[in-house]
């Protein structure tokens, strides 16, 4: 049916981003200021998000014309959505195999277990560093321990485990090499990522900018490595190290991937976003007919940048990066 929805680079919407909450249990300084009281971050209103049955419905009538291949559940932080499980179930039923959830980890030890029984497939956890005093300073929270715990945790329930980290001149560029040791010891990929212009940063991240050759350079100082073949419509560049580990780095400044970006961005309120670097939403919430809801994809789509991300004023709370 949506054969037609193609834009003229090529690019369709395959995978579908689903942000669950617009709240979180940490502070992270490139997506809030880092002044807030973290209380902030779990008090916006959770009734301004529709219900999971709503959210599961335009799911699948977003399935239903789409096809879609992957859904990823973001947040916010999606560990506090009460319904993940279900959720995730519903998905599944959907016959959309490829669930995945990106999460900062601070309550997965105790849940791991039932997203993988829901049919959750992969997890990428949010890591920018090792170091306690170091993480603190990124996230203005202490709690490392539990974050590793359930790390290994979502490893022993048959999950596959990425971390990401965003690396940030003067705060946690010196997590690189401690944050790689890591990774390699559980056997795990970790990609790194260029800070992204988003919400309060939007206009001014130069400050804290380090790019993916400066990270290069960082890695080089522990290990020789060899750079692998892109995949299409990935989001990372990936190296190989001598011993045969792999780690990749999401460059989307220096080296963007929007000409064959193939992601469509879903929100708490129902709306859906073709571009982080748009701000505006294109509700699908109360829409049931076929045909209205491929106007508002092919508004989306527009949305999509030709070469680059620009970034935006959206905060990463709300849409989930």
């Amino acid at each position: 049916m949506m054969e037609g929805l193609i834009d003229e680079f090529g690019r369709r919407f395959k995978t579908l981003r689903v942000s669950l909450i617009n709240t979180c249990n940490l502070g992270c300084v490139y997506c809030t200021c880092g002044t807030e009281d973290l209380k902030d971050n779990l008090t916006i209103s959770k009734a301004q998000g529709i219900s999971a049955g709503d959210l599961s419905a335009i799911i699948k009538k977003l399935h239903r014309v789409l096809k879609l291949d992957t859904v990823r559940f973001t947040g916010g932080e999606p560990l506090l959505y009460h319904q993940l499980p279900e959720i995730i179930r519903s998905t599944r039923l959907l016959g959309i195999d490829n669930l995945k959830l990106t999460t900062n980890g601070l309550l997965l030890e105790n849940q791991a277990a039932a997203l993988a029984e829901a049919g959750l497939r992969s997890i990428n956890i949010s890591l920018d560093a090792i170091d306690e005093e170091v993480f603190y300073s990124v996230s203005r929270r202490h709690g490392i321990n539990r974050i590793l715990k359930g790390i290994d945790t979502a490893i022993d329930e048959g999950l596959e485990v990425k971390l990401n980290a965003v690396i940030m001149r003067g705060l946690n560029e010196n997590q690189i090499i401690p944050l790689l040791k890591f990774a390699f010891e559980r056997n795990i990929r970790i990609r790194f990522l260029e800070i992204m212009a988003m919400g309060h940063l939007f206009g001014k991240a130069d400050e804290h900018f380090f790019s993916q050759d400066e990270i290069l350079s960082e890695i080089s100082k522990g290990y020789d490595f060899e750079r692998l073949e892109r995949k299409p419509c990935s989001t990372a560049n990936y190296w190989k190290t001598t011993s045969g580990y792999t780690f990749g780095i999401v460059a989307n400044e220096t080296e963007p991937f929007c000409g064959d970006c193939d992601r469509l961005r879903l929100d708490s309120l129902g709306n859906i976003y073709g571009c982080l670097s748009s701000n505006s939403p294109v509700s699908v919430n109360h829409i049931h007919d076929d045909a209205a809801l491929i106007d508002c994809l092919q508004a989306a789509m527009s949305q999509k940048q030709s070469l680059k991300f620009t970034g935006s004023n959206l905060s990463m709370l709300s849409i989930g990066g």
